[in-house]
């Protein structure tokens, strides 16, 4: 017997993804999360990232199938031979970072990111910035809109935006970032083992707020955000063989 026999079907809200949603079920049925083989997600990149973040925990692979734009984390969309597609499909492994915030209030809180944790100013004036990596302080001070911590997933994304390095997704690393920095205006960032522990505190933070964002979580007016990488939390991603994840970002990299 194949190894997907049951399968989770989950859509986003574009016409498309409802349209392949209902052509799928109909064809290979549907069943709740905790009895399936396997996950198939019908959107964009966007709903990719919402169905890991919403399985965090349940080590269940997931497949994409593009139904919305860019589609860098999807496989092509088809109806046909779908089981044989999730069992010829290679599995690629990925950590999330664990981003903890202590806020202006002194309360403390936790998120995960698959892709990236950044900073970001909350109003016109620059943020003002102290990074330290695994108790030693880095950077006394960096100006800038902020700062992101990427994960090799997650270098293609907004890190590849604010010209940070791509990663391999089988390296050991995570990028560190800087976002628009004024000063020093040359730094450009530091690769970092991925078991390093990146502490950054807000420099006048009445003055300068600044706000921290896991993927899609956000707090306001943090004063210290602590990432690390989750290893102890595996997520499954599935793709067709030929055009698996660590290819896809191997040819970002030659892209123009």
């Amino acid at each position: 017997m194949a190894r997907f026999e049951k399968i989770t079907f989950v859509a986003s809200e574009t016409n498309e993804a409802k349209d392949a949603f209902k052509a799928l079920t109909k064809r290979y049925g549907n069943v709740a999360p905790e009895e399936a083989d396997a996950i198939v997600a019908l959107g964009g990149d966007g709903l990719m990232l919402q169905t890991m973040h919403d399985h965090l925990h349940g080590r269940i692979p997931i497949y994409g199938m593009n139904r919305g734009s860019v589609g860098f984390l999807l496989n092509d969309y088809t109806e046909n031979r779908l089981k044989d597609r999730l069992e010829a499909a290679e599995i690629t492994v990925i950590h999330p970072l664990r981003m903890t915030v202590r806020d202006m209030k002194g309360a403390n809180r936790e998120a995960l990111a698959i892709n990236e944790v950044s900073l970001f100013r909350q109003i016109h004036q620059a943020a003002k910035l102290k990074i330290g990596v695994d108790g030693t302080t880095r950077l006394e001070e960096l100006i800038c809109d902020g700062v992101l911590v990427a994960t090799p997933a997650g270098s293609t994304a907004y890190n590849l935006s604010a010209h940070g390095p791509i990663l391999p997704i089988t390296a050991p690393l995570l990028a560190l970032t800087p976002i628009s920095p004024f000063r020093p205006r040359r730094w450009r960032g530091a690769l970092l083992p991925n078991e390093a522990k990146v502490m950054i505190e807000v420099l006048e933070p009445n003055k300068r707020p600044v706000s921290a964002v896991a993927d899609h979580t956000e707090f306001r007016d943090v004063v210290a955000v602590e990432v690390r990488e989750e290893s102890g939390i595996d997520l499954f991603m599935m793709f067709d063989p030929g055009h698996t994840l660590a290819e896809r970002i191997l040819a970002e990299q030659f892209g123009y």
